[in-house]
């Protein structure tokens, strides 16, 4: 697929994003018809946050309203987070997970919008910087309010009903995983009873049905999302990787690793002797100077375009979608980075046969021009042939159309120089000589591919350890990134000291510095956002028997299908899933979100994707709702709109 190569020629671009902790489901309880408690799982100890909910009236007519009050009562130095959290400037990127109200559809009744508590500001620390910031959230004892019309034609008897409240507890430096209780009530409608707000409990005495002002939390309707983005290091976006824009980013990062190769030993000393070649048979004519390199060119192009051709037609007999599932495969595409990756540092070097040298075409003449720049291309395989045996390996797995283009701009960056050279000669003198600078540039190639390696042998112990049974923990699956993440910062501080060991000039100093800085920020960033991702998952494991049940019990099952080498499920699921706003729906009292790991091609979900579901390959996400034998709504890519229209159209279909 797309990043599967991005992964080779931008191995730090991957989106990163921290998502939140694993919710609970509580049972329905309560044994009072109009009060339900929640008890602490630890009788001899005080929770942080104690939940009650109680009627304003035991009965109702028809025809009259009711109030029900829920009461978070916070212990000492705890508190819950908004409905609509604030966030401050100085919380950089933390993400609270919002208190949040499920309203059932219960028959003859109608809720109204939710009155929530006033907010207390409290100083926190969530970030360990030593300077607390002002936060507002529910504290000390919170009340929020929902009124409930009982229906004209409601018939006596009683009717009981389930709220269920998400909320997540949080003192001043930390927070709780996120928790949702169900409060089951019950209201009696009697035609004889009568509305007295005077008698009801106090605590409903600071309801007022005149102030309320937040939405009702059924309602799934969101502001127009964004189509979906990649975050590079969390500041700045790149387009999404399918689309023509996102194509165009990958050839932009294809011609400039071309351009690169020029930097090696192998190349950078006869680009010269090359370009003067031109200009010779060119003399003084500058239009035949540009004729002849841009046939030159074309061969340098011709060269990569064949290499690709057979990569592309591979790609057309394979399902990239499932071909890491092999885990036999990837590790072979590890090994053979890994081996491409030593040998540009200097392990080993590939020796051309000495005929391939005596071959002396004349640039004189197109034709004569075209196999020129072929020969160029081939003389400088010693050189860059580990970078092109790297990319033939990632590239096996990605459609054909992008294989032809990552290798077309391979060509097309590497044969750039030598037009811009030819038509302006004067310019050779700025060509800079080989020497420790372009060994230098051979050796963060290496190391960049290293990177690339450990992330396919990685996938391959997750794919085999997936396939046979093994356990991982939460940290077991962050490893390879954690290695990644090393050689990303070695790459650095490389670049960042053999640049001053080089050369005595302050701007190259700085600027090559930087770029190691880069590296070595890029790598531990991307490891440390992947070891929070896998700390804080909050996704349900798959089973069939607990999807069904889930749907049994009346809720809404988001089913994500995805594995650990999927970068296209990852790049969706820290854009789309583990954001605002979808991230707070899918923690909904309603909705359990649920992940199918195809990590392993023996993995159950594969069989229920392909026989029962008719897809052949992810990503994949499909929404369920009570009542239906199929997913009410499907997608292989969405925006985080799509996925709450998905969620709004699963909650008005169930049954």
């Amino acid at each position: 697929m797309l990043r599967t190569l991005s992964l080779l020629l931008m191995m730090f671009l991957l989106p990163v994003s921290a998502v939140g902790a694993q919710p609970s489901y509580g049972d329905p309880f309560g044994s009072q018809p109009s009060v339900a408690t929640i008890p602490a799982d630890d009788e001899d100890a005080s929770p942080p946050v104690s939940i009650s909910a109680q009627l304003s009236t035991d009965s109702a007519a028809p025809g009259s309203d009711f109030v029900v009050a829920i009461t978070l009562d916070h212990a000492e130095h705890w508190h819950t987070n908004l409905n609509d959290p604030i966030v401050p400037d100085e919380m950089g990127s933390f993400r609270p997970v919002p208190t949040q109200l499920a309203l059932p559809e219960a028959e003859g009744l109608e809720f109204g919008p939710v009155q929530w508590p006033e907010p207390i500001s409290v100083p926190v620390d969530f970030l360990f910087t030593g300077t607390p910031v002002m936060y507002q959230v529910y504290a000390e004892q919170a009340v929020l309010y929902v009124p409930v019309s009982v229906s004209a034609e409601a018939p006596a008897g009683q009717i009981s009903f389930d709220l269920g409240l998400t909320y997540q507890a949080c003192d001043d430096k930390t927070c709780l995983p996120p928790e949702t209780e169900i409060m089951t009530l019950s209201i009696t409608i009697d035609p004889n009873a009568t509305v007295d707000p005077a008698a009801w409990p106090d605590v409903f005495d600071a309801y007022d049905p005149d102030s309320i002002a937040a939405v009702d939390t059924n309602d799934a309707s969101q502001e127009e999302s964004e189509v979906p983005s990649r975050q590079f290091l969390g500041f700045i976006t790149l387009p999404a990787p399918d689309s023509a824009a996102g194509i165009a980013v990958l050839a932009f990062f294809a011609a400039v690793g071309g351009f690169v190769l020029n930097l090696t030993p192998c190349v950078l000393p006869v680009i010269p002797i090359k370009v003067m070649t031109i200009t010779q048979h060119a003399g003084e004519k500058r239009s035949k100077a540009l004729m002849l390199s841009l046939w030159m060119a074309a061969g340098v192009i011709a060269f990569w375009i064949a290499i690709g051709i057979p990569m592309a037609f591979i790609a057309r007999k394979l399902d990239p979608s499932m071909i890491f599932g092999f885990w036999w495969l990837t590790a072979l595409i590890g090994i053979i980075i890994l081996v491409m990756g030593i040998g540009i540092m200097g392990l080993f070097q590939i020796k051309l046969p000495q005929q391939v040298y005596a071959v002396n075409p004349k640039a004189d003449s197109p034709w004569g021009s075209l196999v020129f720049g072929v020969m160029t291309a081939i003389l400088g395989l010693p050189c860059f042939g580990f970078v092109a045996g790297a990319l033939l390996a990632g590239a096996a797995t990605m459609p054909p159309m992008l294989v032809m283009t990552v290798f077309a701009f391979m060509g097309i960056g590497m044969a750039f120089p030598y037009v811009v050279l030819a038509v302006f000669p004067a310019l050779l003198k700025s060509v800079p000589r080989t020497g420790p600078a372009s060994e230098l540039v051979k050796q963060v190639m290496g190391l960049l591919m290293i990177a690339a390696a450990a992330y396919f042998l990685g996938t391959s112990v997750i794919s085999y350890g997936s396939g046979n049974g093994w356990n991982f923990v939460w940290w077991g699956k962050t490893v390879h990134w954690w290695a990644i993440g090393i050689v990303g910062i070695a790459t650095g501080l490389w670049l960042a000291i053999q640049t001053i060991r080089i050369t005595k000039s302050i701007g190259k100093r700085a600027a090559f510095g930087i770029i190691g800085l880069f590296f070595a920020f890029s790598g531990s960033y991307v490891a440390y956002g992947q070891t929070m991702h896998q700390y804080h998952n909050f996704w349900q494991p798959y089973s069939r028997d607990f999807l069904q049940a889930s749907l049994d019990n009346g809720q809404i099952v988001v089913l994500d299908f995805t594995a650990e080498w999927c970068l296209n499920c990852k790049a969706l699921e820290a854009t789309v899933l583990a954001k605002e706003p979808v991230k707070p729906e899918l923690l909904s009292a309603d909705v359990v979100p649920m992940v199918a790991d195809l990590t392993s091609l023996s993995a159950p979900g594969w069989s229920f994707l392909n026989d029962e579901l008719g897809q052949t390959g992810i990503p994949f996400l499909a929404i369920f709702t009570p009542g239906q034998d199929q997913p009410v709504w499907v997608s292989n890519a969405y925006t985080s709109n799509q996925v709450l229209e998905g969620i709004d159209l699963a909650r008005s279909k169930r049954q």
